[in-house]
């Protein structure tokens, strides 16, 4: 499966399209919201779910909220007070209000799972998310905190393309994979940098160097497919600027594919897997 993967990378590498990072498009913009921040409806489109219409009913969503650019329009809300967290796909204001396709609520985030089920939110179902696999994207994001602390302390998180048809991994819920290849990875697979690997001896940039050693404490968790190979670091929409680009910002003046071009991914390792059928 590691080799099947990596000549996905290389494949990438080679026609220079990947992999990549989603930054200011197809990412995720996370709004803060406090305790008094005022609740309206987000309507459920285009499905009849109604758990996830009654989860939407109130929804501390501001106004002036805009979801990620492009078609998959990902927005969400957290809510420290509350503990709770409301995620969004194809999220659009319109003449009747605030409605979106699909997505979920979760409640106590900050002992969740992570992933969508009973346990998420009263009647959540494992068809919740706007992830393929129904693990919130939250959970592996890269996070403008992250960053400006120097550190993530936390585990990663991948889309790729190819996804294993038939069967998903502990702790996704789901799966959308159409690739019969045995060797191809499934929704949840759980994936480690060698823990035995020097990675100050790479000389690896500062970013970069911020992934490998998530990636080698905490591993890279598959949560959706993708066209290419590719992390997400959180959409900086809301605060109004863009902390990646530029000589000075996060990517050192470099694009994503420069950055993960130094990445050790001959040194990944596939952990022990929990099969689940999807039928």
């Amino acid at each position: 499966m590691i080799s099947a993967f990596l000549a996905t990378i290389d494949a990438e590498e080679q026609a220079k399209n990947g992999p990549w990072i989603n930054t200011t498009a197809y990412s995720i913009p996370i709004y803060e919201v406090p305790a008094s921040q005022p609740v309206l409806t987000v309507h459920l489109s285009g499905s009849v779910n109604p758990a996830l219409s009654a989860a939407w009913h109130s929804v501390p969503l501001p106004k002036t909220a805009e979801p990620a650019a492009g078609t998959d329009g990902d927005l969400m809300i957290w809510q420290p007070s509350t503990n709770k967290l409301w995620e969004f796909w194809r999220l659009v204001h319109g003449a009747t209000g605030w409605h979106a396709s699909w997505g979920g609520a979760m409640d106590d985030v900050s002992t969740a799972q992570g992933a969508y089920g009973p346990e998420a939110w009263p009647d959540a179902q494992t068809s919740w998310g706007i992830s393929a696999s129904s693990m919130s994207l939250a959970g592996g994001l890269i996070t403008l905190e992250d960053l400006a602390d120097g550190e993530i302390d936390h585990a990663l998180e991948m889309a790729i393309p190819g996804i294993r048809s038939g069967v998903f991994a502990s702790p996704a819920q789901r799966s959308d994979g159409r690739n019969d290849a045995a060797a191809a990875l499934p929704e949840g697979a759980h994936l480690q940098l060698n823990p035995a690997l020097n990675l100050e001896s790479l000389h690896l940039a500062p970013f970069t160097l911020m992934l490998a050693r998530a990636a080698q404490r905490y591993g890279i968790f598959v949560t959706d497919g993708s066209p290419i190979a590719t992390f997400y670091a959180q959409d900086p929409d809301p605060t109004g600027s863009n902390p990646y680009a530029g000589a000075n910002g996060y990517f050192d003046g470099e694009y994503p594919d420069q950055l993960l071009a130094t990445f050790p991914w001959s040194q990944l390792q596939l952990l022990s897997m929990e099969l689940h059928s999807t039928g």
